[in-house]
């Protein structure tokens, strides 16, 4: 999906995506600790294959909401994800690091995060 958004458009869909990669973050955290528990003692208190396929299944329907609405995920550890708009005509991604508590931030499509300005 090629959308172009607007700051405000942007900016209204971000409390969602905030909840969502709560999510993420969560379901992150328990994959790194039951994968290490697994090889490193046999097993693992939070669950075993199972769990983490369930976790890898919830991890990819969160991020394929996102990207079947425009969004583009460019990480998850940090999770962090642009949302494409242009700004005084030059194409940019609005962009959006964990634990950012807004949409503040931009950089031309083209330089990537190092190019982040505030907007």
């Amino acid at each position: 999906m090629d959308r172009i958004f607007t700051v405000d458009e942007a900016r209204a869909l971000l409390p969602r995506v905030i909840e969502d990669a709560r999510e993420v973050i969560a379901a992150r955290a328990d994959l790194a600790e039951i994968t290490f528990d697994r090889q490193a003692r046999g097993r693992s208190e939070l669950g075993g294959l199972p769990e983490l396929k369930a976790l890898e299944a919830r991890i990819e329907e969160i991020l394929s909401g996102w990207t079947g609405q425009g969004i583009e995920v460019k990480g998850i550890a940090p999770v962090l994800v642009d949302f494409p708009a242009v700004l005084e005509g030059v194409s940019v991604r609005l962009c959006w690091i964990e634990g950012e508590r807004e949409l503040a931030w931009y950089h031309r499509t083209e330089l990537g995060f190092a190019g982040r300005r505030p907007l």
